[in-house]
């Protein structure tokens, strides 16, 4: 058996190797670093997979929330409200704003943003609301949707881990994650589901005036060389991280099918497992597309389930072990513990497995034998 890894970039890249080094080389020949042709056309590819109207590329998936909300002229001291329960990225960029980031808590079964909580959250402030779609299974957009248009308000969507998921409304429409809100944000981290080899992030959007000025902002707010219209930073993604992604792109839904396969073996080895609540999806089985594969452990032994797992060498994520509320940079006295009883229970109760596209069978198996055997050594 293979090391087990809980992302196996190097695998991934053997299989895609030829392609991967001819389109860098051809970056490297043309000497076209910045914003090069291998930029465009990527832009152009990921439009189309998304069936967006505008892809704006920028240099990581931190920029892309970034600027998503610089571009919507908000005012120090307007609330955005977002989930307690993610990495800190999404609430980092609202801070940095001088914004207001507002927490609620999640919804027990799908880890993602608890629309309810939304709805009571809201003020005379409040302007944005960014759910995540964490773990790689899309939010609530239907509901959440209603709410942002009920009371005026931009909807963001965090789509970092949720690139290639597909949401279908009650009518049976369907649209791609990060193509539905206001604005959708991406990062191509490397172990994203649709990874490059550095940092990378792109932001989406339909409306084409949102689209113009996102553009203006991610290069200093230019237009015209030299010419600064509105204020804006400087974040790029680079012509061969680009190339990376052009050869990745049309293997994005191949890697999501072998992530939901896998899923779909642990899930069955863990069906008799009463100590463990496998991942819940919601709605069309095309809208959980397993950046993670997140297991509760629901006996108070997870801590000593991490443990075992990392004496036996077997990768392992606690994504996240603090919420934000409890975070010290995030700590708000108007939060109080009573409002985030699921996100708190989480931080307690969640254990991810290794999960890439190229985990083999007997890879699982060994995991889930390991896994079973001791929780019924604790019944022992």
């Amino acid at each position: 058996m293979k090391k087990i890894q809980m992302v196996d970039l190097q695998t991934q890249y053997e299989f895609i190797k030829d392609n991967v080094d001819n389109s860098v080389l051809e970056v490297m020949k043309n000497g076209t670093f910045i914003n090069g042709p291998s930029v465009s056309e990527f832009q152009s590819n990921l439009e189309s997979y998304l069936n967006v109207k505008h892809v704006i590329p920028c240099a990581n998936g931190t920029d892309a929330l970034q600027i998503a909300l610089m571009s919507l002229e908000l005012k120090p001291g307007d609330e955005i409200i977002t989930s307690d329960f993610t990495f800190a990225a999404t609430v980092e960029v609202i801070a940095l704003l001088r914004l207001t980031p507002v927490l609620v808590d999640v919804d027990l079964d799908t880890f993602n943003i608890d629309c309810n909580k939304v709805v009571q959250a809201i003020t005379s402030k409040t302007k944005a609301i960014i759910p995540v779609h964490l773990f790689g299974q899309v939010a609530n957009m239907e509901k959440l949707m209603s709410i942002a248009k009920t009371h005026n308000l931009f909807l963001i969507e965090d789509n970092a881990q949720g690139i290639g998921s597909t949401y279908e409304f009650s009518n049976n429409t369907k649209v791609k994650s990060g193509a539905i809100g206001d604005i959708g944000t991406t990062s191509f981290f490397p172990s994203k589901n649709l990874g490059c080899f550095g940092d990378g992030g792109a932001i989406f959007t339909n409306n084409d005036d949102l689209a113009h000025t996102i553009r203006g902002i991610v290069n200093h707010g230019m237009y015209k060389r030299y010419h600064h219209d509105v204020v804006g930073v400087n974040s790029r993604l680079d012509s061969i991280q680009a190339a990376v992604l052009n050869t990745k792109l049309p293997l994005l839904d191949f890697y999501n099918e072998r992530r939901k396969q896998t899923s779909l073996f642990y899930s069955k080895r863990f069906e008799s497992n009463q100590y463990l609540i496998t991942p819940i999806v919601k709605g069309n089985c095309q809208s959980h597309v397993f950046h993670q594969y997140t297991l509760r452990v629901i006996n108070g032994m997870r801590d000593a389930l991490a443990d075992y797992l990392s004496a036996l060498k077997i990768p392992f994520g606690i994504y996240y072990p603090i919420p934000l509320h409890r975070q010290k940079a995030y700590v708000d006295i108007r939060n109080n513990e009573s409002d985030f009883k699921i996100s708190n229970l989480m931080s307690e109760q969640v254990i991810s497995l290794p999960m890439h596209s190229e985990l083999e069978e007997n890879q699982i198996d060994f995991i889930c034998d390991k896994i079973n055997k001791f929780f019924k050594d604790q019944d022992n």
